[in-house]
């Protein structure tokens, strides 16, 4: 009786414990607990085979309910992220894993990478990169097919990296299962499951896996699609616009290129272009030449040029604007012929925009039909020079009477200059003086040269304007010789031989970019005239001494400058400097140590001078 009422308890209790889904170890004590009585361990292995079932049961209806649950979130696809972070957060749920990651493949770089992780902590790991062919994931990506290992890092199958053995190291990985995400037979990328520990996958493992990779194939491939769709609708509806405001445009564009045509047609001039033009804009208008002259204005109040903006505008070939002003270059091919800007209209649409562009090229053609007509006269007044400045005696009254012809008494006082510019043409160079000097001078090209007859009596003062004004005009260095003033055409040509020289001392000093006199230079002008290498003089000369100074910070350098102006008296070479006479006596030892016992014989005295005074004017 007693082992009956045992086993009917056991079989009840083993009822109970599967009812409730307990674990398989209280299921097995149920054998201990029963004794030997009949049946009973029989029942106890049928239960466990019924619990594994019902396990198997409730892990594939998991399995199936991640599945749809996926399926779900790609039928209401909005975000391609979220739906992978789901994804690989399910993968890692539903295998038990310790972390689960997605890579995408790179096919021009030949590399997948991480794209989502769930459970990663090390930052190297997060931002691997792998290889076709290298390691598990590479190679998964490159063959299509699934791989695992329950030891990655010992295991020979896989071509080892530092660079990915490092990122798995650092975060803990032992066992891994990779499976390929693809599209038809393309593959985009790989789906991971990863333990710390060793751990074997089953084959039902890889099959939901590669569910769950393949679900993410489509999520990757739909949001492409839904991408290409929106940009498509994007684009069309933008066609659409774009349609519409270019029929609008052209009617205005054909309105304002029929008017400004006519103009054109008509011997119009700028004023007429800058009122047309404010109307059909509904703008005011101001247009400048090269020198920032206003040449016409219309609908507007004076403004002053912005060279920034003329800057930039010849830069791109396009109007451009600042604090609502529109200013766009006006071009002659690379040439500047001035600018033309537009106020109250900042917010131009692109059709007004290219309506105003146009309207400077307008604007640049009657500017250059001017000019024709200016370079006429300016060719009279350059034949007049190039006569003056090659033949002075042949005939001296004519070249005198042609003068007075062209507004230029040749017998009154005039002053000649020189001026040079590496970087801009000799007739634009011409062209921006002519509004720097007065009507009744004369400037031309001679001698590869642009040469200026200016009426004056103060040669330095005009090459210091004619650099600084001609320099800004034209935005690079220009350099300016003078001389005079002189009167005649014999005395005119010496005048310009002189100003060549002091044109060619200045190049030669480093003084680039500035005007002078010959007077303004001194001695060092006259002498060294075509002179180039003027540091490596001085270099060869003084360099010791230069250099000491430099390291020590000595005075040593104008030590001997005070003794040659004291005429190598010691004791006023010590009351200039305002030093102890031993002072002046212990720097003289240290030159003659550094530039040699013979620095103060005449010859080589008078070579440091000349480096000393050469070293004060260049600087």
């Amino acid at each position: 009786m007693t082992a009956v009422t045992t086993a009917d308890s056991a079989m009840a209790h083993l009822l109970d414990l599967l009812d409730s889904g307990a674990p398989v170890e209280r299921i097995a004590q149920v054998a201990t607990w029963a004794g030997e009585c009949d049946g009973v361990e029989q029942a106890v292995e049928t239960a466990l085979r019924i619990r594994g079932r019902l396990s198997q049961h409730h892990r594939r209806e998991a399995e199936l309910t991640a599945l749809f649950d996926t399926a779900n979130d790609l039928a209401l696809l909005r975000d391609t992220d979220a739906v992978l972070r789901s994804i690989v957060r399910r993968a890692r749920t539903l295998l038990h894993s310790d972390t689960a990651y997605l890579t995408l493949n790179d096919p021009e770089a030949e590399q997948t990478f991480m794209r989502v992780t769930d459970g990663s902590t090390s930052a190297v790991f997060q931002q691997l990169r792998l290889g076709m062919g290298e390691g598990l994931g590479g190679l998964v990506a490159q063959t299509a097919l699934p791989y695992a290992t329950a030891d990655y890092p010992n295991d020979p199958r896989f071509r080892h990296t530092t660079a990915i053995d490092t990122g798995v190291g650092e975060e803990g990985l032992v066992a891994i299962l990779g499976v390929p995400l693809q599209l038809g037979g393309t593959v985009i990328g790989v789906l991971f499951a990863a333990n710390r520990s060793p751990r074997e996958f089953s084959a039902a493992e890889v099959s939901l896996l590669t569910s769950l990779a393949n679900h993410a194939a489509i999520a990757l491939d739909t949001a492409r699609l839904l991408e290409e769709s929106q940009r498509a609708l994007a684009e069309l509806n933008r066609a659409n616009d774009l349609i519409r405001g270019h029929s609008d445009a052209l009617a205005r564009a054909q309105d304002a290129h029929d008017r400004l045509t006519d103009l054109v047609l008509r011997g119009g001039d700028v004023q007429q272009v800058a009122t047309a033009l404010g109307t059909i804009l509904g703008g005011g208008i101001v247009v400048h030449d090269a020198a920032g002259v206003e040449l016409a204005r219309a609908g507007s109040q004076a403004l002053a040029p912005s060279a920034e903006l003329l800057a930039d505008s010849r830069a791109t070939g396009r109007a451009v604007c600042r604090d609502g002003v529109w200013v766009c270059a006006i071009l002659a091919g690379p040439e500047p012929l001035g600018g033309i800007a537009l106020t109250g209209r900042p917010g131009l649409s692109a059709a007004d925009q290219r309506l105003f562009e146009r309207a400077s090229l307008v604007t640049a053609l009657l500017l250059l039909l001017r000019r024709s007509v200016a370079e006429t006269e300016d060719r009279l007044r350059g034949e007049l020079i190039t006569d003056l400045l090659t033949a002075p005696e042949r005939d001296p009254a004519g070249l005198v009477a042609r003068g007075r012809r062209l507004g230029v008494d040749l017998a009154a006082p005039h002053l000649v200059a020189v001026a040079h510019a590496d970087s801009t043409s000799r007739r634009r160079l011409t062209s921006a003086s002519a509004p720097l000097i007065p009507t009744a001078s004369l400037a031309g090209v001679h001698a590869d040269e642009v040469v200026l007859l200016v009426p004056g009596d103060d040669p330095g003062a005009l090459g210091e304007r004619l650099a600084a004004d001609l320099g800004a005009a034209l935005g690079c260095a220009v350099t300016v010789g003078a001389a005079g003033p002189a009167r005649g055409p014999p005395a005119l040509a010496a005048a310009h031989a002189e100003a060549q020289r002091c044109l060619r001392a200045l190049l030669a000093l480093g003084r680039g970019g500035r005007g002078a006199a010959m007077s303004g230079l001194g001695f060092v002008g006259s002498l060294l005239g075509d002179r180039s290498d003027l540091a490596g003089y001085v270099r060869a000369t003084i360099g010791p001494v230069l250099d000491y100074d430099r390291r020590r910070g000595t005075r040593l350098a104008d030590t001997l400058s005070a003794y040659f102006a004291c005429g190598g008296n010691l004791s006023r070479t010590k009351d200039k400097l305002h030093v102890h006479v031993n002072t002046v006596v212990q720097r003289m030892e240290r030159i003659a140590t550094l530039l040699g016992e013979d620095w103060q014989c005449p010859e080589r005295a008078l070579e440091i001078q000349l480096a000393l005074h050469l070293h004060t004017l260049v600087g």
